[in-house]
C-alpha cells in the first residue's frame, strides 16, 4: 500500500500532490482559532495521504513561566496513547509468538487478578477491548505509591460488570496488560517495548521516563498544588505514582515517530507484526451486543471516536489521549491524521469539539472519494436486539426538561468525559437551560 518516497506539502505545494491545499487553510485556522479560545497552547498536526505529508506545529508549547513556541520536534505527553502504541503492539507480538494467548484467562498470568466470580472469566481479549468489567481507574483515597502498589490495587478492584457483556473503558484493563507483559518477558515493559517495538521502527523519540537533558523540548503540562509544573514527567496520576511506566499512560513521543507508527499499521505491520495480526488488532472484536465497538486496543467506533469526524469511514481506527494526543487512521484512503497538544497546560484547555472538525476535515484534505465506501462496521458486527438502549442520568434530565432540578442550586463533578448521548457536555447541557441554577463546579484529580 505506502510507499518509500514521501513528500512534505508547503504553501506552494501543487495540489496534484494529493493534499486540497484550501482545505489545509481550514485546518490551520480551526486548530488557531482552538488556541485562540484557548483550548490548546499549541499543537503539532501530522496529516498524510499516500505520498503527501502536511506537517505544521501551531501556538506555544510552554506559556508559564516563559512562552516556548511549539515545534514539530516538540515531544509530547501521549497519554492514554500509550495504550496502543506501546502496550497493545507488545501483547500481540507476545501473541504472535505463542508467549500469551488471546482467549486465555488474564488470570493465568496474573493469579492475584482475583476477589470476586468475574475475574476468573476475564481474558486477554476482554483486557484489550475494555469488556472485562472492571472499573475505570484506580480507587482514589490511598495512599501508596510503586508499581507493586499499583499493581496491587488495579488487580483487586471489585468488578462492576460482567466480562464480555459490557464496556466500560478502563486504564485497570491496560495496567494489567503492561504488567502481563513485563512477567512474560522477565523484562520491564519500557525494555520490552523500546527493544521489539520502538528501535526497529526508527522511533527514537519515543520512551517512558525521558531523558532529563530533553526536558526542554518536551511540552509540560499542567501546574501541580504546590505551583511546580510537570514538565517530563508524566501527567496521569496513577502511572505517576507507580514511577511513571505503566501499560495505560506514561509514553513520550513526537509526530514524527507516531507517523512512523502510523505507517507501519497501514503497512501490514512494516516487519514488526504480522498483517494478520495488524488485521485482528484493527478490526471489530468486542461482543455484538456491546454498542461501543473496539479492536485489541483501538477504537473504532464509541463516544470516544471524535477524530474520525463526519467523512472517515466506520472501518477507520485510532485512539486519544488525556493530554490533548490523538491519532487516527483510515487504510481505505491510506491516510492517517494525528494531532498532538498539552491542553491541559498550564489548566483546563479541551479539544474534544476541535477533534471532531479536524477530523472532517483531514479526510476532505485527501480528495478521498468517501461515498464508494462500504460502511463496515454494521454488516461485520450486527447490533443485537437483546439489550435496549439505556440512557444515562444527563439523558433523563433532558428528557424531563430537568424538572428535577427545578429550583435547586446544583454542584457538578464532572470531567471532559461527562456528556450525553450526543456528546455535548453536561456542563453545556445545565447551563443553557433555565430551570437549572449551577453554582459549583468539582474537578477529580485527574479532570
Amino acid at each position: 500500500m505506502l510507499r518509500g518516497l514521501v513528500f512534505f506539502v508547503t504553501a506552494s505545494a501543487a495540489f496534484s500532490q494529493g493534499l486540497d491545499l484550501e482545505v489545509l487553510k481550514q485546518i490551520d485556522a480551526l486548530i488557531e482559532k482552538g488556541i485562540s479560545n484557548k483550548r490548546m497552547p499549541g499543537g503539532v498536526l501530522h496529516l498524510e495521504h499516500k505520498e503527501a505529508i502536511y506537517q505544521k506545529s501551531y501556538g506555544n508549547r510552554q506559556l508559564l513561566p516563559e512562552i516556548e513556541k511549539a515545534t514539530k520536534e516538540t515531544i509530547y505527553d501521549l497519554a492514554s496513547l500509550t495504550k496502543v502504541v506501546a502496550t497493545t503492539p507488545a501483547v500481540m507480538k507476545l501473541i504472535e509468538g505463542g508467549a500469551i494467548e488471546l482467549d486465555a484467562p488474564a488470570q493465568r498470568y496474573l493469579p492475584e487478578l482475583s476477589g470476586d466470580s468475574n475475574k476468573p472469566k476475564i481474558t486477554v481479549r476482554h483486557l484489550l477491548t475494555h469488556t472485562s468489567g472492571l472499573a475505570a481507574g484506580v480507587r482514589r483515597g490511598y495512599e501508596w505509591s510503586g508499581s507493586k502498589d499499583g499493581f496491587a490495587l488495579a488487580a483487586g478492584e471489585p468488578s462492576r460488570g460482567l466480562a464480555g457483556f459490557s464496556y466500560q473503558y478502563s486504564d485497570l484493563n491496560f495496567i494489567l496488560l503492561g504488567e502481563i507483559v513485563a512477567r512474560v518477558t522477565e523484562m520491564p515493559l519500557q525494555e520490552y517495548c523500546w527493544k521489539e517495538i520502538f528501535l526497529p521502527l526508527g522511533m527514537n523519540e519515543t520512551f517512558f521516563l525521558p531523558d532529563p537533558k530533553l526536558k526542554g523540548r518536551i511540552a509540560p503540562t499542567t501546574l501541580l498544588e504546590d505551583g511546580s509544573l510537570l514538565r517530563g514527567i508524566v501527567h496521569d496520576p496513577t502511572s505517576r505514582r507507580m514511577g511513571g511506566v505503566a501499560g495505560h499512560a506514561g509514553l513520550f513521543s513526537t509526530a514524527d515517530d507516531l507517523a512512523r507508527f502510523a505507517r507501519m499499521l497501514l503497512n501490514g505491520g512494516g516487519g514488526i507484526l504480522k498483517p494478520e495480526t495488524i488485521s485482528l488488532m484493527t478490526s471489530v472484536q468486542s461482543p455484538a451486543n456491546i454498542e461501543s465497538r473496539r479492536g485489541l486496543g483501538f477504537d473504532i467506533d464509541s463516544t470516544y471516536s471524535s477524530l474520525r469526524g463526519e467523512w472517515f469511514p466506520k472501518g477507520s481506527f485510532g485512539h486519544t489521549g488525556w493530554t490533548g494526543t490523538s491519532m487516527w487512521i483510515d487504510p481505505t484512503s491510506e491516510s492517517f491524521v494525528i494531532f498532538l497538544s498539552n491542553r491541559n497546560h498550564p489548566s483546563g484547555g479541551d479539544v474534544i469539539a476541535l477533534r471532531k472538525d479536524l477530523g472532517t476535515l483531514a479526510a476532505k484534505a485527501t480528495g478521498f472519494d468517501f461515498s464508494t465506501v462500504k460502511k463496515l462496521l454494521p454488516e461485520v458486527v450486527p447490533k443485537s436486539p437483546r439489550f435496549p438502549d439505556v440512557l444515562n442520568g444527563i439523558d433523563v434530565l433532558e428528557r424531563d426538561q430537568f424538572a428535577a432540578l427545578e429550583g435547586l442550586r446544583v454542584g457538578l463533578i464532572t470531567n471532559q468525559t461527562g456528556t450525553n448521548q450526543k456528546g455535548v457536555t453536561t456542563i453545556d447541557l445545565l447551563h443553557r437551560s433555565h430551570r437549572v441554577d449551577l453554582k459549583l463546579l468539582f474537578g477529580p484529580e485527574h479532570g
